[in-house]
């Protein structure tokens, strides 16, 4: 399995940006290059479940790309994963709430443990 690409935002954002975007205000906060820390471009604090970035310099070392993967995307295969395993299927929208209800079902442990940017 590939390794999972590191959140370059700060765990615990001390410095936040009050920008707009045409005519929306938002809360921006940096994101750091996932090599060597050098602070870089602001991303939006809110509805971002993940950034990661790389220098100009640190871009040299090679291409990440195809060998890593995004926390969502590790997330989301290990939910279809789950489904099969226990279903044979993958579940629709509403059978996913349902057992999700459940806190003792597979989907509600994932959920739990999913890893999350506060």
């Amino acid at each position: 399995m590939a390794d999972i690409l590191p959140d370059c935002r700060a765990k615990q954002p001390t410095k936040v940006i009050k920008g707009t975007l045409g005519a929306f205000r938002l809360n921006m906060v940096p994101v750091y290059c996932g090599n060597c820390g050098v602070s870089g471009p602001l991303v939006p604090m809110e509805n971002m479940t993940f950034a990661f970035w790389l220098c100009k310099k640190c871009e040299k070392f090679g291409a990440i790309a195809g060998t890593m993967q995004m926390p969502d995307e590790v997330f989301w295969a290990k939910v279809k994963e789950a489904e099969i395993e226990k279903y044979e299927r993958e579940l629709n929208p509403a059978e996913t709430a349902e057992a999700l209800k459940d806190g003792d079902s597979i989907l509600s442990k994932l959920a739990r443990d999913r890893p999350r940017f506060k």
